[in-house]
């Protein structure tokens, strides 16, 4: 592993960080500062690459941001970035941290890539999808690594961490530069960002990395991202979100019966 501070991550520190993901609320997860080398996490952010160079663009009732997973347009350090998240070396220290066995990510779109948002910026409270559906693995972890350099709390952007039922916020974790966060996700993992208030050229930066197990026989049946409303939204996206999610979730299920996936 070239770029990660693996300075963090000897044995004592590693059985530290496996105690606070088990016991962290509202679901199991951990925070790490100072996760890549410094100088490398510089690097990074000064060649994170432009909103308009990304190959995905959501825009819409639950969901406003950029996402890239076209590495072959970014600096080559964001795949080397990938191949350090990837590395069976990682996947191994993943596995001790979540105590999940045998974690793997894959090289594609659903495996890695690039996140950003600029003025306004949202993703509103979910979980995500719990099946690859092209490859037929489970997911189990999510790593996100901020680059989010001076960034300030009236821009919002944190992550935020609701218990089960959407009944409240249990946590909000600030999107500080060089900072990792790792998480379980679940049937109950919900989690998102309100919508970010920054000046002209600021963005909200992450890198993303997901990692699977072979699928489980207890595992739920596979659902696309599932959105749902903050008891604060809107009547509007109250109604709107369920209808909206219940249909797509269901149409994906029966093209996924005949193969179709996107």
């Amino acid at each position: 592993m070239k770029l990660i501070n693996t300075s963090l991550f000897n044995e004592v520190s590693i059985d530290q960080l496996k105690k606070s993901f088990a016991e962290s609320k509202p679901y199991k997860h951990v925070v790490i500062d100072g996760f890549l080398k410094p100088e490398i996490a510089d690097e990074l952010f000064d060649g994170f690459p432009k909103e308009e160079v990304f190959n995905k663009k959501y825009k819409g009732v639950n969901e406003y941001k950029a996402e890239g997973s076209n590495f072959e347009d970014f600096p080559a350090l964001f795949t080397q970035l990938r191949e350090d998240l990837h590395s069976p070396v990682w996947c191994q220290i993943m596995s001790k941290i979540t105590g999940i066995d045998d974690l793997f990510s894959v090289p594609d779109a659903l495996g890695g890539g690039l996140h950003q948002g600029a003025n306004g910026s949202f993703l509103d409270i979910h979980i995500d999808f719990n099946i690859h559906a092209d490859r037929g693995i489970h997911r189990r972890v999510n790593l996100l690594i901020f680059f989010n350099r001076d960034w300030k709390e009236e821009y919002g952007g944190h992550t935020e961490l609701w218990n089960a039922d959407m009944t409240n916020l249990d946590k909000k974790v600030f999107p500080s530069f060089n900072r990792c966060l790792i998480f379980e996700t679940n049937e109950i993992s919900y989690h998102g960002y309100a919508a970010i208030k920054v000046p002209d050229g600021v963005t909200r930066k992450s890198f993303y990395a997901y990692y699977y197990t072979a699928l489980r026989d207890d595992a739920a049946k596979y659902h696309d991202t599932v959105f749902k409303a903050r008891p604060t939204d809107s009547t509007i996206k109250k109604a709107l979100t369920p209808v909206k999610e219940g249909a797509k979730n269901f149409i994906k299920r029966q093209l996924r019966r005949f193969g179709i996936t996107f």
